[in-house]
C-alpha cells in the first residue's frame, strides 16, 4: 500500500470541518481590524528566502525544498510566508496605498525538518502582517489579536514570551560581543553551536545541551545593550499590553530562527504540546523590505501554526454541517425524480442529499438519521412524495412541487 511521504498527512473531512473554525475565527478576529486576506504562490524565487530569511539560517541551509525548474532557475517551496508577503507588497506597488497595509494569510509551508508531533514537512499556517508602521501599537495590536485568536479557539495552557532584538546596529554590536564570548567557552559549546559561532551566534540560546545551556547563563543578553530610542519603543509596547491585560513574561533569550527580526519579538507557548511547546510568534522585521531592494519600510507580524494550535485545542468542536432534506427512494425507479428533487432543494438554498447506495427504504431512514436529517422525502410514484419530519416523525403526503415550499415554510402545509 502507498502511503503519504513521512512528514506529510491527510487532512480528513473531520480535521478540515476544525480547519475551517480556525479560518472562520482568524477572518472574523483579523477581519474586525482591518486586516485582508492574501496568498502568495508555493513555490518562490530561492534567492527571495536567501536574501530576506538569510543566508545562515537552519532554514535555508538546511530545511528548503529547492528545485531547478528545468530552465536553470532555482525555486523553493516556500518554507514561511512573510518574505513572500514583502515581495508581493514590492511588486504590486502597495506602498502607494494607505499605511500600514494589513495582511492575513492562511498558506502551507515547507521545511525538512525530523517529524514530530507538532511538527511536519508540511504544515499550515495562519499568520498577520502589518507593514507600514513603526509605531509600538502597531507590535502590541498584533501581539493581542494573536492572543484572542488562540483564546477564541480554545488553546490551552497558553504563556506569552517577550524580549526585543534592537535595532540592526545594536544588534551588530552585540552579535560581535556574544562571538567574542563563546569563542572564549568553545570548549564547553555543543558541536552545533560552536559549528555558528560566526554564521548565527544568537542561535546559542535555543541549544537543548546541558552544558551549552550552563554556558549560556552567564552570557551577556541583548535586551541589556538597547539604545533608548529601542527600550522605549519596547516599553510602550508592553505599557499597552499591560493595558489590555495581557500576562507577559520578558525572556531575554528569545532569539527567532529568521534574520530579518528586529525590535519586538514573542512567542506563545502552550504547556499541552511538551517540547514542542511553540504555537505562534512574530516580531517586528523593519529591515526585510530594504532587503529585497525595496525602500526603508517597517513592518511587523505574525504566524501560528495550525497543526499546533488544534493539538492544544483538542476539544475543539467543529458545529455540524446542517442536513435540511434527505431525498429517498420508495422504489428504484424513482432515481430521475429523486436526483432533480435534490437539486430544485439545494437551487432553493437547501441542504440536500440524495439515497446514492441503493439501500433498502428502511436503511435509506436509519442514514437520514445518522446525518440528521430534519426532513425525509420519500419519492413514490405518479409524482407523489411522503414527507417525513424526523424531529416528531410526523408524515404526510404530498404533491413533489409541494416538497421543497413545505420545508422552506418550517413544515406549514
Amino acid at each position: 500500500m502507498i502511503q503519504a511521504p513521512r512528514g506529510t498527512f491527510d487532512i480528513l473531512p473531520d480535521s478540515a470541518a476544525q480547519r475551517k473554525v480556525v479560518e472562520e475565527q482568524t477572518e472574523k478576529i483579523l477581519g474586525a481590524a482591518g486586516y485582508r486576506r492574501i496568498e502568495t504562490p508555493t513555490f518562490e524565487s530561492t534567492d527571495l528566502f536567501a536574501r530576506g530569511v538569510g543566508e545562515a539560517t537552519d532554514i535555508v541551509q538546511k530545511e528548503m525544498y529547492s528545485f531547478d525548474d528545468g530552465g536553470g532557475r532555482s525555486l523553493t517551496l516556500r518554507p514561511e510566508v512573510t518574505a513572500p508577503i514583502c515581495r508581493a507588497y514590492l511588486e504590486h506597488g502597495m506602498h502607494k496605498l494607505a499605511q500600514p497595509v494589513k495582511l492575513w494569510y492562511l498558506s502551507s509551508c515547507f521545511r525538512s525538518e525530523s517529524p514530530q508531533r507538532g511538527r511536519y514537512r508540511q504544515f499550515w499556517q495562519v499568520g498577520a502582517e502589518a507593514i507600514g508602521s513603526s509605531a509600538p501599537e502597531t507590535d502590541a495590536e498584533l501581539i493581542v489579536l494573536l492572543a484572542d485568536l488562540l483564546e477564541a479557539l480554545g488553546v490551552k495552557g497558553t504563556r506569552l514570551r517577550l524580549s526585543s532584538l534592537g535595532t540592526p546596529e545594536t544588534r551588530s554590536a552585540y552579535r560581535e560581543e556574544l562571538k567574542t564570548f563563546l569563542r572564549a567557552h568553545e570548549a564547553e559549546l555543543a558541536d552545533t553551536v560552536r559549528g555558528r559561532i560566526e554564521l548565527n551566534p544568537l542561535r546559542a540560546f535555543d541549544s537543548d545541551d546541558r552544558r551549552t545551556q550552563a554556558v549560556m547563563r552567564d552570557a551577556p543578553l541583548l535586551i541589556d545593550r538597547l539604545n533608548n530610542e529601542d527600550a522605549e519603543h519596547f516599553a510602550q509596547v508592553r505599557a499597552l499590553l499591560d493595558d489590555a491585560g495581557i500576562a507577559y513574561e520578558l525572556d531575554p533569550t528569545l532569539v527567532r530562527g529568521l534574520d530579518y527580526y528586529t525590535r519586538t519579538v514573542w512567542e506563545f507557548t502552550s504547556d499541552e504540546l511538551g517540547a514542542q511547546s511553540g504555537v505562534g510568534g512574530g516580531g517586528r522585521y523593519d529591515g526585510l523590505i530594504e532587503l529585497l531592494d525595496g525602500p526603508p519600510t517597517p513592518g511587523v507580524g505574525w504566524a501560528a501554526g495550525i497543526e499546533r494550535m488544534l493539538l492544544a485545542a483538542s476539544d475543539l468542536a467543529a458545529p455540524a454541517e446542517p442536513v435540511d432534506l434527505f431525498v429517498a427512494l420508495a422504489r428504484p425507479d424513482g432515481t430521475r425524480t429523486a436526483f432533480e428533487l435534490a437539486r430544485d432543494a439545494r437551487r432553493a438554498g437547501l441542504q440536500a442529499q440524495l439515497e446514492l447506495a441503493g439501500r433498502s427504504l428502511k436503511g435509506q431512514l436509519k442514514h437520514a438519521d445518522r446525518i440528521h436529517a430534519r426532513w425525509v422525502a420519500i419519492v413514490g410514484e405518479n409524482g407523489v412524495a411522503t414527507l417525513r419530519d424526523m424531529q416528531s416523525h410526523e408524515q404526510r403526503d404530498t404533491k413533489l412541487e409541494n416538497v421543497i415550499p413545505t420545508i422552506l415554510r418550517g413544515g406549514t402545509p
